[in-house]
């Protein structure tokens, strides 16, 4: 019997080789297309008139009336629609069929939003920014949500010929866009970490505790993956290793070895200056090499090693945190422009630094997860935080459904768009669909899951894993 009817998977070896050995984009080209994305929020929140509570909000006196749910509901998800449309929607286009011309788009972008925000300023009652400045939380959650979306699109669509391979993950050395996603992952959580607020420490053994969903996810996608016969690109992490076991790990190191939010960020430097000295003596050898041994360690190199790097740079997010937003709250309420301007600085700074060592040093890699990448995804991330700050310049900008409803169950987002990708994956053969086919099966499976974050949020729901 032939062995390859017998797999759920017959292409498996085919999609592997599909997104191994690639060299990635410039850091130019990643910047540019990040830029798209905090721009067709800020473009959405410019022409919305909806407000978040609009569609949820019923009065005590309309309580008792049937009619109220569902027109209610109608509105919320005409909201949600147009969020898509205007959102999600360019983001799968520039992400695949428009990738081509992405300089342009960032370009047109950029000189439309300033035409929308301008026009609205011109023709407000007050010359003052409307509904005065938005509170920072409401900035870090767009920020938060975009990069999830983000993320979300690129698990499925990697998988198709439509998105270039320039954007995925790159071997050994290089940026591409899909390579960005992991890091954001890990600060973006920094940022907003018990740590950064100044919350009271935990022990170990609640360390563990809050971890524990963590571990159980990275070994159910072990098992699945296994199980279903996936396909598994053994250079990302290692054999058995995935980016759950990695982020339960720089929870459990930043949870057992704890220090004040003030020092995180010198913490985080000795981390990152000592592993980046341990890469350039023959550690960056061992782990881009293809030769493995029979034990766990060598088995799953990339992953076990990397977490040094993902560590640090959880601990300078810590700090980012911490000092722009959450350390001294009188004065970040006396001066939100000077919030604008400083994570602006920061974020030059951390480009400077990206070219720096890559020119100097060692170029940005994602797999062993060095100080140059490190410095690139604080660079990019801040970049992309900076312009979803200027929200406070857009007349009348508030928090998009969209927004919203992934904001509340952002865990659930990405667990829901890894199951929806390999439910895709195991029934579309995704290597031999056409351009049409895959431009549709992607909105579709955008839409599918926007829409059940959408109704899970618009009844209260909200998963609490930890």
């Amino acid at each position: 019997m032939d062995p390859h009817r017998m797999s759920l998977n017959p292409n498996k070896h085919l999609k592997e080789q599909f997104v191994s050995n690639l060299a990635g984009s410039s850091l130019l080209e990643i910047a540019a297309l990040l830029t798209t994305v905090p721009i067709l929020v800020l473009l959405r929140q410019s022409i919305s008139s909806f407000r978040v509570n609009d569609a949820r909000d019923t009065s005590s006196e309309k309580k008792d009336n049937p009619v109220v749910a569902p027109r209610n509901f109608s509105a919320y998800f005409t909201a949600l629609t147009l969020d898509f449309l205007f959102i999600v929607l360019p983001m799968i286009l520039f992400f695949t069929v428009l990738a081509e011309w992405t300089y342009v788009w960032t370009i047109l972008l950029a000189f439309l939003l300033i035409f929308c925000v301008a026009s609205k300023r011109s023709i407000s009652s007050s010359p003052s920014i409307e509904g005065g400045l938005r509170p920072f939380n409401t900035s870090i959650s767009s920020y938060r949500v975009a990069l999830m979306i983000s993320t979300c699109l690129c698990i499925l669509a990697v998988d198709f010929r439509i998105f270039p391979r320039k954007y995925a993950k790159t071997e050994t050395y290089g940026t591409s866009l899909m390579d960005v996603g992991v890091g954001s992952f890990v600060l973006a959580n920094a940022i907003v970490s018990r740590q950064a607020r100044n919350v009271s420490s935990m022990n170990w053994k609640m360390a563990i505790k809050s971890t524990s969903p963590l571990l159980v996810l990275g070994f159910g996608r072990l098992v699945s993956t296994a199980s279903v016969d996936y396909q598994v690109h053994v250079g990302e992490y290692g054999v058995h290793w995935n980016f759950f076991f990695t982020l339960a790990g720089v929870s459990i190191l930043s949870s057992v070895i704890n220090v004040p939010p003030k020092y995180s960020g010198l913490l985080g430097s000795v981390i990152l200056l000592g592993y980046q000295s341990w890469l350039m003596n023959g550690l960056n050898v061992y782990l881009l090499s293809n030769e493995r041994g029979m034990d766990v360690i060598s088995r799953n190199k990339e992953g076990i090693f990397s977490i040094f790097g993902y560590w640090g740079m959880y601990l300078l997010g810590v700090q980012v945190g911490y000092s722009l937003f959450f350390g001294n709250r009188s004065a970040i309420k006396r001066s939100k422009k000077g919030i604008t301007t400083r994570v602006w600085l920061l974020s030059i700074f951390f480009w400077s630094l990206t070219l720096f060592l890559e020119r100097h040093f060692e170029r940005v890699s994602r797999r062993m997860c060095n100080l140059a990448y490190v410095t690139w995804v604080l660079a990019q991330n801040l970049q992309l935080l900076a312009i979803l700050l200027l929200s406070d310049y857009v007349p009348g900008s508030k928090m998009l459904i969209l927004e919203k409803a992934f904001d509340q169950n952002l865990l659930v987002s990405f667990l829901l768009a890894n199951v929806l990708t390999g439910l895709v994956n195991l029934s579309v053969d995704t290597l031999f669909a056409s351009p049409l086919s895959a431009l549709l099966i992607l909105i579709v499976y955008a839409f599918t899951l926007t829409v059940f974050i959408g109704i899970i949020n618009f009844y209260g729901i909200r998963f609490k894993f930890w």
